[in-house]
């Protein structure tokens, strides 16, 4: 009967990868904090156990043998998943204990995240975020690159690779200057929006888009000289009596409780609609927690915005 092998530790593992990386014995041990004759006999250990060798030594150093190149790959796989094995698993037993970095569209974080954080915060005490506000386009390439740990972004156009867990879906209310002859009317036939002046954000925004495609529906005149860089610059050339402009619930709900010379309405039978998101990459070592953290935000939405937004569910 043939003598089963011993199975590589993940020490064993872990020494590999970092001579491998370095391709001195000296500098690993130096690394990994151990001697030199402890690093070169678990090497070798490894080695007897695979039956291969893992490494080249020559007058001229060390270098990684084939069949080293071909395993180093697996090695590193393993130590990673091992990493996010125990990052979760730590997370589970003692909850969260960090700072995520969270990116949000400025047309959406400051009229949220005011109604959602306090109570975050309450639920996990230790739980921190580092808030910092980006158009859509540029929130999904900071989350390829880890400029962010997970962002709210709008559901369209979020990228197929993130994991995705839709939160809530808000309705775009049009408002008009009062002074406008429309602004006695709670909801507006579409057909009287066909050559209204639209006033929209900048086109690096993917509420613009949303606008645009509204406008080329009904026949609206987007009007592309007067672009606002936010929504308070919106309402401000709505007052002065520039165009009309469509503005999302939560910014409505938010800051205009008293409209003073604005009139907000909608189109009769045509909701106007942006879904939101929270989304992660797949490879996350928290990615359980912000299933349960997507959880969290649709709860407190629904208990403290339900009158605003629909949320939506699982």
């Amino acid at each position: 009967m043939p003598q089963l092998q011993p199975q590589p530790s993940l020490k064993q593992l872990k020494y590999f990868v970092a001579v491998a990386h370095t391709l001195n014995f000296r500098r690993a041990s130096y690394q990994l904090h151990i001697s030199q004759p402890t690093l070169t006999n678990q090497i070798i250990k490894l080695e007897e156990g695979l039956g291969l060798k893992l490494f080249e030594r020559t007058r001229n150093g060390t270098m990684l043998s084939p069949d080293g190149r071909e395993l180093l790959k697996h090695a590193e796989q393993l130590l990673q998943t091992m990493t996010e094995f125990q990052s979760v698993a730590r997370e589970l037993a003692q909850g969260p204990k960090t700072t995520f970095k969270l990116g949000i569209p400025p047309t959406l974080g400051p009229y949220l995240l005011p109604f959602v954080l306090p109570q975050l915060h309450q639920l996990y005490d230790k739980l921190k975020f580092y808030v910092r506000e980006s158009a859509p386009s540029e929130l999904h390439t900071g989350l390829y690159k880890g400029d962010y740990d997970l962002i709210i972004s709008p559901l369209a156009g979020l990228p197929n690779d993130f994991v995705v867990e839709p939160l809530f879906t808000e309705p775009l209310k049009l408002v008009l200057s009062s002074e406008h002859p429309m602004s006695k009317d709670l909801l507006i036939e579409p057909k009287h929006l066909k050559g209204q002046r639209i006033l929209t954000l900048e086109d690096k925004h993917h509420f613009h888009h949303q606008v645009l495609d509204i406008c080329n529906e009904l026949g609206a005149e987007l009007q592309r000289d007067y672009e606002g860089t936010s929504l308070d610059t919106l309402r401000q050339m709505v007052v002065m009596g520039m165009g009309a402009a469509f503005l999302p619930g939560l910014y409505v709900h938010s800051e205009m409780h008293v409209p003073e010379s604005l009139h907000v309405c909608e189109i009769k039978n045509k909701p106007i609609l942006r879904q939101h998101a929270l989304a992660w990459r797949n490879t996350s070592p928290s990615r359980v927690f912000f299933r349960e953290l997507a959880d969290r935000f649709r709860r407190i939405i629904k208990a403290r915005l339900s009158h605003v937004v629909e949320v939506h569910t699982p």
